[in-house]
């Protein structure tokens, strides 16, 4: 089987506690993409993974059993915002398509759990800019983004935090990226 049907197998679908067996593979799966890119990434811990599944605000993506995808939502700033989190893709799945369908899942999480939230995210990859432009985000500073100190707390296990820091956060290498349903709302 050709990659391209592999990805058209795949499901997409909102994580619960079935998909608890999974988060260690999650969590291999990011660290070893973010080494691999040599970019940031806040890591997480397995709880807050596991609380992300069990509340119903992750989206997994599997291959049959295989494990394929993962990316969670958070709110932030007392719900007025959302943050789409995680985005990871196994590498062998990658370049089909299968980062936007799994984006799209956390954005349309998103849209029906926090109809009124600002969708933001943060981000250093290209690929996800275009799938965050296509769903209608924009490019903004920090400035726009949540003040919430525990989101930017999340920030402390990258790479580049000093940056963040030295900046007093408004500038870092990730790229900040927002929708807001009262001027962009579909």
């Amino acid at each position: 089987m050709d990659k391209e049907n592999i990805v058209d197998n795949i499901t997409v679908q909102v994580a619960d506690e079935r998909f608890l067996g999974y988060v260690e593979t999650i969590l291999t799966t990011i660290a070893e993409a973010a080494k691999i890119r040599g970019t940031g990434i806040a890591r997480r811990s397995p709880e807050y993974v596991e609380q992300k599944i069990k509340e119903g605000k992750a989206i997994i993506a599997l291959n049959g059993e295989e494990f394929a995808g993962f990316c969670y939502i958070e709110s932030w700033g007392n719900k007025k915002f959302v943050a789409n989190s995680g985005l990871i893709v196994v590498d062998k799945f990658r370049g089909n398509g299968l980062a936007k369908r799994i984006k799209r899942k956390a954005f349309e999480l998103s849209r029906e759990r926090y109809p009124e939230a600002k969708i933001f995210g943060l981000t250093t990859g290209l690929a996800v800019m275009k799938i965050n432009s296509e769903l209608g985000y924009k490019p903004v500073t920090f400035s726009e983004l949540t003040d919430d100190e525990a989101f930017w707390k999340g920030c402390q296990s990258c790479i580049n935090y000093d940056i963040l820091q030295r900046t007093n956060r408004k500038h870092c290498l990730c790229t900040g990226m927002l929708f807001d349903p009262a001027k962009d709302g579909k």
